[in-house]
């Protein structure tokens, strides 16, 4: 309450020097007026002793003193029209309203709206109920850990959330403190080694690769982990190692599982033969089990002059992209749509399409890789 009273005087005490202003305008106007009378005078005065002199001659004294008379007058004028209107009584109706009438209808308002025994930090109170907001939810679990350090479960809860919206620095403080304080699992260990990847622009470091291998160790079931560890043989150099990680995978992974084109890019990559997963029906040839042109579509694009097989080409892109935007929930599928369009030379489709790949999958440590191999930006693009 106080210090609504405050203001009010102080806006208050704001108007009144305005108005003093505004009083005092006119009479300070005269005084300049004044002032320029008498340096006319002194100008005549001066052309007169010139003249006498013999400095000047007639005709040229003439049009100096009508000059100076004519401003000498001019200024008598303005000053008598000063002097007639100053005093407080010629402040205009306007610039009273404009000075008073605003604070005036500011202070009914706040009387008649304000609330002055609202908290000092609304955010308290926000925090305390943040809802679903999940700014608010992740700004309160930020300031709990501030409080509590060692809250493992706490970290292990914000680590994902700063992953998924590329907080890279913070998910990587996060899933290392919760795996100080609670240990490893394959989770924390696959969750610490994408955010390096990421944070490395699709790059396995020596520390990603430790915790990929330490991760599949505690989880040989799961492709991910030994997926990058694969990766990390394969930028590294080592062919028959990244050959032997991926083609293990595809071999205990079913046929229709979601990474198995991916797995079999890299294997054909790396020198391999792509490997249609356990439990392939024997009717169905490798390329069909990918969702690739079969061998006779292979051959009848052989068969085809220039102009039709780049149309066949640009068909099965075409399709590819419709599917994608009917189900994008499919990784391999926006993998090959990007390099699709960088093959055909279409870097900006290429673009968009990895914009898009990596709004669907923005923890794709694969998409990252992909372009920095075909030389695509990535920065700006996972935001």
């Amino acid at each position: 309450m106080l210090l609504w009273i405050v203001l009010a005087a102080l806006t208050a005490a704001v108007a009144a020097v305005l108005i003093l202003s505004l009083a005092r305008g006119a009479r300070s106007a005269g005084a300049d007026r004044a002032g320029e009378i008498a340096v006319y005078r002194d100008q005549l005065k001066e052309l007169e002793r010139d003249r006498a002199q013999g400095l000047i001659d007639a005709e040229q004294a003439e049009y100096a003193r009508a000059e100076i008379g004519r401003r000498l007058l001019a200024a008598a004028d303005a000053a008598n029209e000063a002097s007639q209107g100053a005093g407080p009584r010629k402040i205009g109706y306007p610039a009273m309203v404009v000075t008073v009438v605003p604070p005036a209808i500011g202070l009914c308002l706040y009387l008649l709206l304000g609330n002055p025994g609202m908290p000092d930090q609304p955010l308290e109170a926000r925090l305390a109920n943040p809802g679903n907001n999940i700014a608010l939810l992740v700004a309160k679990a930020e300031r709990h850990l501030a409080q509590n350090p060692n809250d493992g479960a706490g970290w292990d809860l914000l680590a994902p959330i700063y992953f998924r919206s590329m907080r890279l620095g913070d998910a990587e403080m996060a899933y290392r403190n919760a795996i100080r304080i609670l240990g490893t699992n394959p989770a924390r260990l696959a969750g610490l080694g994408e955010t390096l990847v990421a944070a490395n622009d699709g790059i396995v470091t020596e520390d990603a690769r430790l915790a990929f291998e330490e991760a599949a160790k505690l989880d040989p079931t799961n492709p991910r982990p030994r997926f990058y560890v694969g990766l990390s043989h394969e930028q590294a150099g080592r062919r028959a190692e990244a050959l032997a990680a991926f083609e293990a995978i595809a071999k205990e992974s079913p046929a229709d599982a979601p990474w198995m084109e991916l797995v079999n890019q890299h294997i054909t990559k790396n020198g391999g033969t792509a490997v249609a997963g356990k439990n392939a029906p024997q009717t169905a040839s490798p390329e069909k089990a990918l969702g690739n042109p079969s061998q006779e579509d292979v051959a009848a694009a052989a068969n085809l002059n220039q102009g039709d097989r780049q149309a066949m080409i640009r068909g099965m892109v075409d399709g590819l992209a419709a599917r994608l935007k009917e189900d994008p929930d499919n990784l391999e599928g926006w993998l090959r749509l990007v390099r699709s369009y960088s093959v055909l030379g279409e870097r900006d489709k290429a673009q968009e399409a990895l914009k898009s790949g990596l709004k669907q999958f923005p923890s794709s440590g694969e998409l990252v890789a992909l372009a920095n191999e075909i030389g695509l930006a990535v920065e700006g693009t996972m935001q």
